[in-house]
């Protein structure tokens, strides 16, 4: 029974289009002759606009139409019930039933969660986030938006690839990833153990034989440089203060086999987010499958997603499409697809991406490209929660889960002084973000969550858990 200040209404039988339904009024004063039209959510906030006709007398069922508007407080459902509760205040309706069962007919369409979802103006949403990181005043730079949503991609661009030649930004652009690169080796990665090629339990130094010769390193896994866990700092010079210039592989080496972890960096036990661990990951997949990182994320993902606008380093058929990247302020900085970072051998440089290649890579880790169930599944592996970090984030491998509330997505960022890049999704929702801005610091993860958070017509506020500027 409810409680004096509600009633409850059960709907035995639910249809996704237009049909009757039986329901049950319980609780309450005698029903008189009365009409409510009621706005019903469920808990998968689905909507459904159902009219009651309703009467009461003598416990033998009349029809006669009723008019209002009822506020709805609680919703629960399941497959054959559907329980609503409301205030007994909010209701003309309320004061019309009585103790007794009474039966109510009731027209009503329960419209599907992508139907709720298509009254959002997707368009309109993507604008307004955007504009605190549209360029002002003609200064370099734009905008790539690519939003999955009830199963289709759109595509929103905004301002300039490369002002001096006036190329607008378009879903084919191709921009540099900075650390958003990070999730094509942990997905490959991911690939792998799924198919018992290796374990993130082993030792890097299993497959980097040149580190069988070092102290602390041995003790790093492969899963712990996937999941920023492995001690190793952000970048080598912050060990090695004296070292001037990038990193060749021969200095790279010598840093990992003289590194000796602190007391509060010890190998799996804290998060310390690492640019270092991630390119070693890299050459640990070169080792163990005797191909080039390029090559292998070709062979293993980015071919069979025909994603043919995403590479390391770009080949001369795609430097045409190469934006031009800005620093914060509008300033040209470098020329179009020009490496640059840390490191300094082949494949240890930056991934170049479209925003329309970005997109299938989003729509794969979402489930929905057909077809592609070995690639999907290595992802949703590569989602899983590996380190935790605080009650509201966790590291998988690369990916950040973050939690807002009851609202959980998945992302990962990335900016360089000439780029800023964001992915992220919430699985539950079917939906996903990209932003990629070839200007550098322009806060696309915190846009990027507002955007998905919108969409989902969440209220929380989203997280600013995790790595704000990761390229820094």
């Amino acid at each position: 029974m409810c409680v004096s200040s509600h009633f409850r209404v059960g709907l035995t039988r639910i249809r996704r289009k237009l049909s009757s339904v039986s329901v049950f009024i319980q609780e309450g004063p005698p029903i008189k002759r009365k009409h409510e039209f009621l706005i019903i959510k469920t808990e998968r906030s689905e909507q459904a606009y159902i009219a009651v006709l309703a009467y009461f007398m003598k416990m033998q069922p009349t029809r006669l139409p009723l008019q209002g508007n009822l506020p709805l407080r609680t919703a629960a459902a399941t497959p054959s019930k559907c329980w609503l509760d409301f205030a007994a205040h909010e209701s003309t309706l309320a004061p019309m039933i009585r103790t007794d069962v009474v039966i109510v007919t009731a027209i009503g369409a329960l419209l599907t969660a992508g139907s709720a979802h298509a009254q959002v103006n997707v368009e309109q949403i993507v604008a307004q986030k955007v504009q605190p990181i549209l360029p002002k005043n003609g200064s370099g730079g734009g905008v790539a938006v690519a939003v999955r949503m009830n199963g289709k991609t759109s595509f929103f661009n905004y301002g300039m690839a490369d002002n001096a030649r006036n190329r607008p930004v378009t879903a084919d652009s191709i921009f540099n990833l900075g650390s958003v690169g990070k999730v094509f080796a942990t997905t490959l990665l991911a690939q792998a153990v799924k198919q018992g090629e290796l374990s993130l339990d082993d030792p890097v130094a299993k497959y980097v034989t040149e580190l069988q010769r070092g102290g602390d390193i041995r003790r790093i896994t492969l899963g712990q440089l996937a999941s920023h866990s492995s001690g190793l700092p952000r970048v080598p010079q912050q060990y090695e203060t004296w070292h001037r210039g990038r990193y060749t592989w021969p200095d790279f080496v010598r840093f990992l086999n003289s590194w000796k972890a602190a007391p509060n960096h010890e190998p799996g036990q804290q998060y310390l987010y690492s640019n270092a661990a991630m390119v070693l990951l890299r050459v640990a997949l070169e080792r163990r499958f005797n191909t080039r990182f390029a090559a292998l994320m070709h062979q293993r993902l980015t071919g069979p997603l025909g994603m043919t606008s995403t590479a390391l380093p770009l080949p001369r058929d795609l430097l045409g499409r190469a934006v031009q990247g800005y620093g914060p302020m509008g300033k040209p900085i470098g020329r179009p697809s020009e490496e640059g970072g840390t490191f300094q051998w082949p494949g240890s440089g930056q991934i170049y991406s479209s925003p329309r290649d970005m997109a299938t890579f989003l729509a794969a880790n979402l489930g929905e490209l057909p077809g592609h169930g070995a690639i999907e599944n290595a992802m949703a592996f590569a989602q899983q929660g590996v380190f935790t970090v605080s009650q509201r984030l966790k590291i998988g491998l690369a990916w950040q889960i973050v939690s807002a509330g009851n609202f959980t997505l998945i992302d990962k960022n990335g900016g360089l002084p000439n780029t800023s890049t964001y992915i992220g999704f919430a699985p539950r929702k079917k939906l996903g973000v990209v932003i990629l801005v070839n200007r550098g610091k322009q806060h696309a993860t915190g846009i990027g969550r507002q955007i998905i958070h919108a969409l989902a017509q969440d209220q929380s506020a989203p997280s600013s858990e995790g790595e704000p500027n990761p390229d820094e």
